[in-house]
């Protein structure tokens, strides 16, 4: 079964004035009004997947909203032609005046999102995008695209990965991206500000243990992109980095506490004392024993 938006909505006053146009697809819902709403109509949304609601014509003089139903007269603000809502969201909206509109409602599972995000940001950087509102009047390119999409749900020509596409570019046109995330370096390296930021979260684990993907997360990056330019900046894989980080842990902790071997293994992840010190004579050609002795003398 695909997928099927459960936005609670309550509204008063506001009447589609034109059948309802909608079509299902890949993880979103494209749904198409053409609506009239009465001076004093009001209306509650709320979805627990994100949305994205994009009006055809100016709203702002008619309608206001906010996100808090006590705030109307204090806080409230105008609706703006193009606005993402993040998951669990409330929306409030008040018209002010009569007005007639249309507008494009699309309603997308988070899951599909990320798949259009994490390849060029990272996972935590689109995480993060996900979580922030987004309104601007301003709407551009923004519109010629929606109405594609109005094209495709009222009418479809194309296959359906052809509107998703269209989605997924008013998505990235809409949302809070801030220039610079995800971006590769010219050199096709791992930039120093990145390194730093990876150490800093890398050493801040008792264990100092993290996945590939937690790594590539960190600096937002795709995994595949950071596994490459990690290489190519360090000589090392990123799993190999990590274990000669634990290792250069281990000498600290030998040198500098009274931990026995067997603890500093456990303390540092590694399954047994035999296998730390495995590890530890393949990078540093000793046993960590015989390290400890040597730098006690």
């Amino acid at each position: 079964m695909g997928y099927q938006h459960s936005m609670i909505c309550h509204t008063e006053g506001i009447h589609p004035v034109a059948p309802v146009r909608w079509r299902g697809l890949d993880g979103l819902v494209s749904v198409y009004w053409d609506a009239e709403g009465f001076c004093g109509a009001h209306a509650y949304y709320l979805s627990p997947d994100p949305r994205i609601v994009i009006f055809f014509n100016d709203v702002s003089p008619h309608i206001r909203m906010s996100n808090r139903q006590t705030d109307f007269g204090a806080h409230d603000r105008p609706m703006t032609r193009a606005v993402y809502v993040p998951a669990g969201v409330p929306v409030w909206t008040k018209f002010t005046s009569w007005h007639r509109f249309s507008h494009l409602d699309l309603h997308l599972h988070e899951d599909r999102l990320l798949r259009f995000l994490i390849p060029s940001v990272g996972a935590s950087a689109a995480r993060a995008i996900l979580r922030r509102s987004v309104e601007i009047q301003d709407v551009g390119p923004i519109e010629v695209l929606a109405r594609m999409i109005v094209d495709e749900v009222s009418n479809p020509t194309r296959h359906a990965v052809y509107a998703e596409s269209l989605v997924g570019s008013v998505a990235t046109a809409l949302l809070d991206i801030p220039v610079g995330v995800g971006e590769r370096s010219p050199s096709g390296r791992i930039t120093q500000a990145q390194m730093n930021r990876l150490l800093s979260a890398f050493d801040a684990r008792t264990d100092h243990r993290m996945s590939v993907a937690e790594m590539a997360e960190t600096i937002g990056l795709s995994e595949s992109w950071f596994t490459t330019a990690f290489r190519q900046t360090t000589g090392k894989t990123p799993l190999q980095w990590q274990l000669t980080r634990r290792i250069e842990r281990a000498q600290s902790l030998l040198t500098e506490t009274g931990l026995s071997v067997a603890s500093v293994a456990v303390q540092l992840g590694f399954s047994d004392q035999a296998h730390l010190t495995k590890v530890f004579r393949q990078i540093t050609g000793e046993t960590p024993a015989a390290w400890r002795r040597a730098q006690r003398m």
